[in-house]
């Protein structure tokens, strides 16, 4: 990219005004932006343009992170718009530069995850570290011409990228580190769902859907949502998608068949090694998944541990914890709330337990078999089978998001629950 800065006059197209947030904020072509307050009156005459080159750096003091910058005429865009479009809606990722977002993010500014007539805005959170990687990120989004990202602003301040979001899918967290015990890696990573939690709450939409990612997912999503009261507790989930997606292929090839003949898997609980990936309730090719694989030996004692222990073995051989298949089930739990469930079948998805049919105690984000309008709400499922196996075993997940939860009590407001010393119940994906 050239390093000047290049002055012209000239009229540019987009989807839709917003506004220029400050220094550590930038704005990629063509997702161009209107440098000017929301619900000003559009600017009637043909302004300069000023082309800052991604990747070329602070050009001056106030500039954004040194990523396209754009000031154009928007009463034009009207006739420019595909008739069916809808409005744009805002994406906030957190962890913005890591390996995850670097699947995720594609997918969504293509259209694949959200749908081909949804425009998006991506605000990208990183951290000071991760600063310069962010502007890359930035700068191949810009490249790649997306026409539904209408705009791309990266930040390190949450406050500020969270702002207006109607979605936030926070992948940021530190991993664990050799030695650490469970329960500091839960008060290190509380600490960062304690101030995302608060900025959600003071700058994001009251109807912003949260998915949590970093680990440990569910009690990062209890922490989150305590701290964002002003957005309905029952928009924040904790990602059990890819352990559902890991379910179906073991069934699929146990069973001889091909992926999408395999359904109604739910995986309950907490997304760790004391997750419940249930078989009694799945069904290959319309039948029950018991009936198609009769070695109940290989069900209890092979299937169960494989989606536990999934993620670890796939470090062994690739030497690195899942990126990609993680960004799809990312994609994949999005799209299990914006479209309607299939008549009969259901979704893995970790939320509030309150209310919940199935005995699980209130006050913990547990992965339970869920279905959704299109809307991006959802209901808890009821009526599953649940016999003695399946319940001992929901019951031993249960009770280990219990002990989390009495480890950051003093994040929560809840002084004085008891930590008990937790059993080292690896994260999928931990060695």
């Amino acid at each position: 990219a050239e390093t000047t800065t290049m002055t012209m006059t000239t009229t540019m197209t987009t989807m839709v005004p917003r506004a220029v947030r400050g220094p550590r904020h930038a704005t990629v072509a063509p997702a161009a932006v209107r440098r000017c307050r929301a619900g000003d009156a559009a600017p009637r005459r043909r302004v300069a343009v000023r082309n800052t080159p991604a990747g070329a750096g602070d050009v001056e003091p106030a500039s954004p992170l040194g990523v396209f910058r754009l000031e154009y005429d928007i009463s034009k865009d009207a006739k420019r718009i595909p008739a069916n479009w809808k409005e744009p809606i805002t994406i906030c990722v957190s962890g913005a530069a890591g390996q995850i977002s670097n699947h995720l993010l594609f997918k969504i500014a293509s259209g694949s995850v959200y749908g081909e007539d949804q425009p998006v805005i991506l605000r990208l959170l990183g951290s000071e570290r991760s600063k310069q990687a962010l502007e890359g990120v930035a700068m191949e989004l810009e490249d790649c011409l997306f026409p539904l990202l209408r705009e791309v602003d990266i930040g390190i301040d949450a406050r500020k990228v969270f702002a207006g979001a109607d979605w936030a899918l926070l992948i940021g967290a530190k991993p664990r580190g050799p030695g650490m015990e469970r329960g500091d890696l839960l008060e290190m990573n509380g600490q960062i769902f304690v101030e995302q939690g608060q900025a959600l709450n003071e700058v994001a939409k009251p109807t912003c859907k949260v998915i949590v990612v970093g680990n440990p997912c569910n009690t990062n999503a209890l922490i989150a949502l305590t701290h964002a009261p002003n957005l309905n507790p029952r928009n924040f989930h904790a990602l059990t998608k890819l352990d559902e997606n890991r379910a179906k292929c073991q069934l699929a090839l146990k069973a001889g068949v091909f992926y999408e003949t395999v359904s109604n898997v739910v995986i309950w609980g907490n997304h760790s090694t004391t997750q419940v990936p249930d078989f009694v309730n799945a069904k290959i090719d319309s039948a029950k998944a018991t009936d198609v694989i009769t070695d109940s030996e290989w069900l209890e004692n092979d299937f169960t541990p494989a989606i536990q222990t999934r993620g670890g073995l796939l470090i062994k051989k690739w030497g690195r914890s899942s990126a990609a298949s993680t960004a799809v089930s990312i994609a994949a739990a999005i799209k299990d709330l914006v479209n309607p469930t299939q008549d009969g079948d259901w979704f893995s998805t970790a939320v509030l337990s309150d209310g919940n049919p199935y005995g699980v105690p209130e006050g913990i984000v547990f992965s339970f078999p869920c279905r959704s309008k299109g809307d991006g709400s959802y209901e808890i499922v009821p009526g599953l089978e649940i016999n003695d196996w399946l319940r001992t075993r929901i019951d031993k997940s249960a009770e280990e998001l219990t002990s989390e939860k009495g480890c950051v009590g003093h994040l929560i407001g809840e002084y004085g629950a008891a930590c008990p010393v937790l059993p080292d119940t690896l994260l999928p994906g931990e060695m």
